[in-house]
């Protein structure tokens, strides 16, 4: 669908440029919810409170462009909470690889399943290292993440990178600049939001 913003266009224009963004804000309010529900029936109202507590900040950073990457979060907290074999969280990350490659197959053929199962092997790998502070703080949700998004963000770069750019002559480096940012501030923003969840969760769970 095309629709031309530089002329003047009519009341049903305007709808057909504003559908998509406004089924897919229905789609988010209803995953959300969704969400809730099985959050409050099959881990608690303190996993419920955790996620209503940590929500609004989200909202406010993607309100700006910036927020966590859900998919890898999500399969990095459920990697630390149930601490899966190491077989086990490569088929999560290649289960979240396929999922999240649905939307996105046009714009970037096949490339979440190698980066998504790198980072959850790498997640995998990471929650047999201890990494408890002053006996106390339990760091590994906060490090783990951090790591893993990095390797799932990595991998994702360097191979859209060598397919877009490098294919057509351009420079590795420069490219991969570019990405830099973008990887460190969302494996900032998922390191927070997995170590905020993972300590209610862990108790809920009982582990």
């Amino acid at each position: 669908m095309s629709v031309d913003m530089s002329k003047h266009f009519s009341t049903s224009a305007l709808i057909r440029f504003t559908l998509p963004t406004i089924a897919m804000m229905i789609f988010t309010s209803c995953y959300t919810i969704v969400d809730g529900f099985f959050v409050s029936n099959y881990a608690g109202k303190t996993a419920l409170a955790a996620v209503n507590l940590i929500l609004p900040p989200v909202m406010m950073l993607a309100s700006f462009g910036m927020k966590p990457n859900f998919v890898i979060a999500a399969y990095c907290l459920a990697i630390i909470l149930i601490r899966p074999t190491l077989a086990q969280s490569a088929v999560i990350g290649l289960i979240a690889g396929l999922v999240c490659q649905i939307p996105m197959l046009n714009a970037t053929p096949l490339l979440n399943i190698p980066s998504e199962l790198l980072g959850a092997v790498a997640c995998g790998l990471l929650i047999r290292v201890p990494m408890k502070i002053g006996g106390k703080f339990d760091a590994n949700p906060l490090v783990n993440t951090f790591i893993s998004t990095c390797v799932s963000g990595f991998t994702f770069a360097a191979l859209s990178v060598y397919i877009n750019v490098v294919s057509v002559g351009g420079s590795f480096a420069v490219a991969m600049a570019a990405y830099v940012a973008i990887v460190l501030g969302t494996a900032t923003f998922n390191a927070i939001f997995v170590q905020i969840l993972a300590t209610p969760l862990a108790k809920v769970l009982k582990r």
